[in-house]
């Protein structure tokens, strides 16, 4: 029989049909039927109304909703910080505990099935899931906003250091292994098992057959709350980017919230189009495009800002951030109320943000990572995107503060930072457009995907989720970023003010979902260590320790290991025959 991994056939003889296979073989070939889901009205309802009483709330009673999320995120900071800190490290050192242990072997697909995509097909990939939003952000402002406001505890002497070094720590190992967590749980289960792709199926070690009742739907429900606050996050954060764009380009005045709702429903309705159209060659196509003109951006601050400074920050960067490792690790609130309240409006706020983008991000790598083994995924998860922000950031974090220790003045409010830097540079006016486009088609070409997603986990699992329900969740995405903007946006000033809100609601909102996180480790632990790779590994080491002890106390060092068939397993008085001429040592099986 050929091998045939594409449609997820198993090469070489099946079992027979009523016997049960052996734990120590290869699963059997993929179902594809259980692939098609069905609308799952519970998921769907519960989470529909919940959200729409959100957006009720913040559009009619904008203050009250504004004090609640206050008192929550207080209480969250307060009782379970700690918990954003710890687990996301411990994340970090899970994923390199199973690629570099026992399980770095085992394959997200059958034994002898090849990687679906090529290395060099693949790492681009992986290449432009690490770039987004986040990166065309906070690229030039965050390091900026560490050297002005240095890190509480640190030494401000240091700054430049701590500041790249703390940016590299948000944005290397730490996202990428939470991602790598869920992206692992979901491709070990797809490919390997043949499960359907829904969160909850990864608790089915854990919890058997209740992953199919109300426990099911309840995780199934987190991980739907948690994309869509997330999503609505990086909307936000994109709208507030491209109208600061606009208002320096076209000399207008203040960000209004008008301005801001009008810009999300153009962007919405944008990524809804894309998600339902069914034209993934075209956004593939606009993808591509958006990496080189990604790329040429990179190259046009590099080479027209202080080139050898960014090269001189590559280095020290990297350097002060192993060194640093532990100490930003391991901060917390126990160190004073300042450093809680930095915490909340950084590093916290981070974790919570990819721990909310971990369904949509996870699925993406799992499914772009079939026939890889755990270790080449986690190696390839972690160090690909750690380099291009290693580089990304030293670009146009280096340049900022290089731009505004010579005097430039690069703007207060982080919206403002990377417009202020390119207005230092020949071109501004081409380079801020070129901004605004980069985000608006990164945006687009992420949020339609975590809206299938979202509509996906409703249907129970459904590859292509119906047109309409990507739809209501799309909607409903924007509408959750609107809210988010115009609670934080009172003012009418946008800028870092709504910017605080979309951070708030985002570590609220992406708490339930870390205990998901914790629960997804154990499953897979317990997953894979009844994988027939380790199983075949324990049967191996049993047998063959076994038989090297009888082989020298019988023959010395003249004896030879053969798999002989064990007639007393059915036959006690049949006798054993090894091969002529050699001394065998029977390995019972």
């Amino acid at each position: 029989m050929g091998d045939d991994t594409k449609n997820g056939t198993h090469a070489g003889p099946r079992p027979d049909r009523g016997r049960r296979r052996h734990p120590a073989l290869d699963f059997g070939p993929i179902d594809a039927e259980r692939q098609r889901g069905r609308f799952d009205p519970v998921v769907f309802g519960v989470v529909a109304v919940i959200v729409l009483v959100f957006l009720v709330w913040g559009a009619t009673d904008t203050a009250g909703m504004k004090s609640f999320v206050d008192d929550a995120l207080a209480w969250v900071l307060e009782n379970t910080g700690w918990l954003f800190v710890l687990v996301s490290s411990s994340f970090v050192a899970f994923v390199l505990w199973l690629a570099l242990g026992k399980f770095g072997r085992i394959p997200l697909g059958r034994d002898d099935e090849e990687p679906e995509f090529r290395t060099a097909s693949w790492v681009a990939m992986m290449f432009s899931a690490g770039m987004g939003i986040g990166l065309m952000f906070w690229g030039a402002a965050e390091p900026l906003q560490y050297v002005r406001n240095p890190i509480p505890g640190t030494d401000p002497e240091h700054a430049v250091e701590n500041a790249m070094a703390q940016t590299l720590f948000h944005w290397t190992l730490h996202p990428w292994a939470i991602y790598c967590v869920v992206g692992l749980a979901v491709g070990y289960g797809m490919y390997r098992k043949g499960r359907v792709q829904l969160i909850s199926q990864i608790f089915r070690p854990l919890l058997g057959k209740a992953v199919d009742g109300p426990a099911g739907k309840v995780i199934d429900m987190l991980a739907i709350f948690a994309t869509l606050f997330g999503s609505a996050a990086s909307l936000g954060l994109g709208a507030l980017q491209i109208a600061e764009g606009y208002t320096i380009v076209s000399d207008g005045g203040r960000i209004t919230n008008t301005f801001l709702v009008v810009l999300i429903v153009v962007l919405t309705i944008c990524f809804i189009v894309s998600a339902v159209s069914g034209v993934a060659r075209g956004i593939q196509y606009l993808s591509n495009i958006n990496m080189v003109l990604a790329l040429a951006l990179a190259i046009f601050v590099f080479v027209a800002g202080p080139t050898v400074f960014i090269l001189d920050m590559i280095p020290a960067s990297l350097g002060t951030y192993v060194d640093q490792m532990g100490v930003m690790a391991g901060r917390t609130g126990a160190e004073g109320e300042e450093v809680a309240t930095w915490l909340g409006s950084w590093t916290v706020f981070y974790w919570a943000w990819w721990v909310s983008w971990t369904p949509f991000v996870g699925m993406f790598i799992a499914r772009i990572s079939r026939g890889r083994t755990i270790r080449q995924f986690v190696f390839g998860v972690l160090m690909v995107p750690s380099v291009v922000s290693l580089v990304w950031f030293a670009i146009f974090g280096g340049a900022a503060i290089f731009e505004e220790q010579t005097g430039a003045m690069l703007g207060e409010d982080s919206t403002e930072i990377l417009f202020g830097l390119l207005d230092q540079y020949p071109i501004a006016q081409v380079t801020s457009i070129l901004v605004m486009l980069l985000v608006a088609i990164f945006f687009v070409s992420g949020a339609d995907a975590a809206s299938i997603v979202m509509g996906s986990l409703s249907e129970r699992g459904a590859a292509e989720p119906k047109r309409v329900n990507v739809v209501f969740w799309g909607s409903l995405t924007g509408a959750v970023a609107a809210v988010m903007l115009v609670i934080g946006n009172r003012s009418g000033e946008g800028g870092d003010s709504a910017l605080v809100s979309l951070q708030n609601i985002t570590i609220v909102a992406a708490l339930p979902f870390v205990v998901v996180m914790v629960g997804i480790c154990v499953a897979l632990v317990r997953d894979l260590n009844r994988d027939p790779v380790v199983v075949r590994r324990r049967y191996a080491a049993a047998r063959v320790e076994e038989a090297v002890l009888h082989g020298v106390e019988d023959h010395g060092d003249d004896f030879a290991l053969a798999v002989v068939h064990d007639e007393e397993a059915t036959n006690p008085l049949a006798p054993k025959t090894p091969p002529a001429g050699m001394p065998v040592v029977d390995v019972e099986s």
